[in-house]
């Protein structure tokens, strides 16, 4: 009763913000599911029973209403599959090769399920009110029908039963994965789809990315008295339980004799509920800071057992890094479980493969853990703008990988994703980050785009506005849309309300188009220096020139569309210049004679502005190697190119 009660006022608190964001005449709508669900561990089927109160919080009276199916994609013929079988880089996990007349296959792994090895998911007995609603199954969705429309500011109660089959391990939800984890249960029962400022998000699945509506979850699963569950949500029987939970001091008291065991959990304020079970699983408990529970469940293999215990203590050093870095965790439960088949963010919890080692298995957690952040307590439609997710997630994983596993050879963290942007940008495949995430032509696009190009967006943010700001931003933007469902320009109006720059153009180029940053050092005669814009996109400039006599001085060159001029970074003398517009090509640097002649010039020593062609952007006499010492007191090495090639 207690730890009940202790849950009930975690979900009040949770509650209160769920419509705390600052844009006026914002809402968002609201669910209550109650699910009770029975396992059969050998058939790998299961049959559940659901009641939804729906609440309207929009000014529209709804006439339909929307549930995902999500399992319905693992079936020959499905969109996944068709979609498998037509993009020309179809995901390797999801795909078998063969070589037939010595020509190599790709066939889609779902193509060639059989009826037992299908995933499934069906709804009978739909009910609004208690009242039998319509409803007809269209591929991964299910659409109903209301014989009563819901009206603006009010709700409504939905049952239903359902029953489902655990496909084949492909793609995040799935049995038997090649870890031979037993049950990855993700996207696995009726779930009611988003209805927004926008309209419903009631999108077929193909595996990319989710949306989901803000709720409570009171889920009762029935298994096998063997199995193990790690879950969203908190266990509410740890007493009947057992299973690693006897260090709580409980007295385990289920019956020695019974065949199954009834899992209780309640989660608060989610938008998702996953779980995972395995007979081999391994539960660890460690408290992390804030007396947050950090779970482990793990397969009992002898070779990963020290990688897994290891990576127990780096957990807690991530939540303490996240929550200091962005903002405080809310939940007091977190759990990291073996399954999937890679690694995918839930709510309270995540499934990442385990057979890693090491640094990959701390490494995938960070990335998975940050989500939680960035995704399931600041819950962007990652659909329609995954670069908010995964590209944030990026931002904040590396720098925590940074500090909690330092590289043996220093370099910044945000390295591989320019490697990986420029590569993109110059491979005439690019598509712009508004591109719906099912929409991409190619998956290497969606990736390097969602992943590389929105990670820059927030490291390169950092260099329009400065460190410090984009900090204070980045705590700024959880505070105030915890809870929500934030859009891209929400970020963008947090920037300018902790900067005072004006940054619609950064939003609008970098993600509504594929216009690229690229500035050249056109010539360096006689103290006079011109500079080129070569590519679309403006950019504010940092110039660093070193005289003949080995000075060095700092010129900055605003973007006349900030109306704004950002805090110098170096420990450098600054000279402020006229502002650069966009519609000019060329800037002309006219440097007094006095100060001596000009041996190097270099645009961006920080390495943060992700210029496409940074081969023009240094000139030089005479030197091999530069360095200039920041005010955080790291020094960056910057290697010197000749422009005379």
């Amino acid at each position: 009763m207690k730890n009940t009660l202790k849950h009930f006022l975690i979900l009040l608190t949770g509650i209160s913000f769920a419509q705390n964001n600052p844009n006026s005449g914002y809402w968002q709508q609201h669910v209550d599911y109650k699910m009770n669900v029975n396992m059969d561990v050998k058939k790998y089927k299961y049959k559940g029973t659901q009641e939804l109160i729906y609440t309207n919080n929009s000014p529209d009276t709804l006439k339909k209403v929307f549930f995902h199916l999500y399992s319905n994609a693992f079936q020959p013929g499905s969109a996944m599959d068709m979609r498998l079988q037509t993009i020309t880089d179809p995901d390797k996990r999801m795909v078998r090769k063969f070589t037939k007349d010595t020509k190599e296959i790709k066939e889609s792994r779902i193509s060639t399920l059989k009826p037992n090895e299908i995933g499934y998911l069906l709804v009978s007995n739909c009910k609004q009110n208690g009242v039998a609603a319509q409803s007809r199954v269209v591929g991964t969705i299910l659409e109903v029908t209301l014989p009563q429309a819901i009206l603006p500011k009010s709700n409504s109660t939905f049952s239903l039963d359902f029953e489902g089959q655990v496909p084949l391990q492909i793609r995040r939800s799935g049995r038997n994965s090649e870890e031979n984890v037993a049950l990855s249960m993700t996207q696995w029962y009726p779930k009611m789809a988003e209805y927004d400022f926008e309209g419903w998000h009631a999108d077929t699945y193909i595996a990319r990315e989710f949306h989901g509506v803000w709720g409570n979850f009171d889920v009762k699963i029935t298994i096998d008295k063997d199995y193990t569950i790690g879950s969203t949500g908190y266990l509410q029987n740890k007493n009947e339980i057992g299973k690693g939970y006897e260090d709580t001091g409980v007295v385990v008291t289920y019956p020695k004799k019974t065949s199954s065991l009834t899992w209780h959990f309640i989660a608060p304020n989610v938008h998702d509920f996953a779980w995972g079970a395995d007979p081999e699983y391994i539960h660890d408990k460690i408290m992390g800071e804030n007396e947050t529970e950090l779970h482990f469940f793990y397969k009992n293999k002898k070779e990963n057992l020290e990688n897994w215990k290891k990576m127990q203590p780096k957990t807690a050093e991530l939540l303490a890094y996240f929550n200091k870095n962005v903002g405080q965790y809310p939940y007091k439960q977190y759990s990291v479980i073996q399954g999937g088949d890679g690694g995918m963010e839930y709510a309270m919890c995540t499934l990442i493969t385990g057979n890693r080692s090491y640094g990959s298995l701390v490494g995938v957690t960070a990335h998975e853990f940050a989500h939680s952040w960035f995704q399931h307590i600041l819950a962007t439609n990652e659909s329609k703008h995954c670069w908010m997710d995964e590209g944030f997630t990026s931002y904040i994983s590396n720098l925590a990988m940074n500090e909690i596993l330092p590289p043996k050879e220093p370099e910044s963290p945000f390295a591989d994703s320019y490697k990986n942007y420029v590569f993109l940008a110059n491979s005439a495949k690019e598509q712009p980050l508004t591109t719906h995430a099912d929409r991409y032509d190619y998956n290497q696009s969606y990736g390097i785009g969602a992943y590389s190009k929105g990670e820059i967006f927030l490291a390169q943010l950092g260099y329009i506005i400065g460190q410090e700001n984009l900090d204070k931003t980045i705590k700024k933007y959880y505070s105030d849309y915890k809870f929500t469902h934030p859009t891209p320009n929400d970020i963008k109006r947090t920037a300018e309300k902790v900067s005072g720059a004006n940054l619609d153009w950064y939003l609008n180029e970098w993600t509504q188009t594929t216009n690229t940053i690229d500035y050249a050092i056109k010539s360096v005669e006689n103290n006079k220096i011109i500079l080129e814009r070569k590519g679309r996109m403006p950019m504010p400039l940092d110039v660093i020139v070193e005289f003949e006599n080995g000075t060095k001085e700092y010129f900055y060159i605003s973007n006349t569309l900030m109306r704004w001029e950002k805090p110098n970074p170096f420990t450098l003398k600054r000279n402020v210049l006229s502002g650069w517009d966009w519609a000019i090509p060329t800037y002309t640097i006219e440097i007094d004679t006095q100060k001596g002649n000009v041996k190097t010039v270099i645009i961006d020593p920080s390495d943060l502005m992700a210029d496409v062609k940074k081969e023009d952007n240094i000139f030089q006499k005479n030197y091999d190697k530069i360095s200039y010492q920041i005010k955080n007191n790291s020094t960056f090495d910057f290697k010197l190119f000749s422009n005379a090639r």
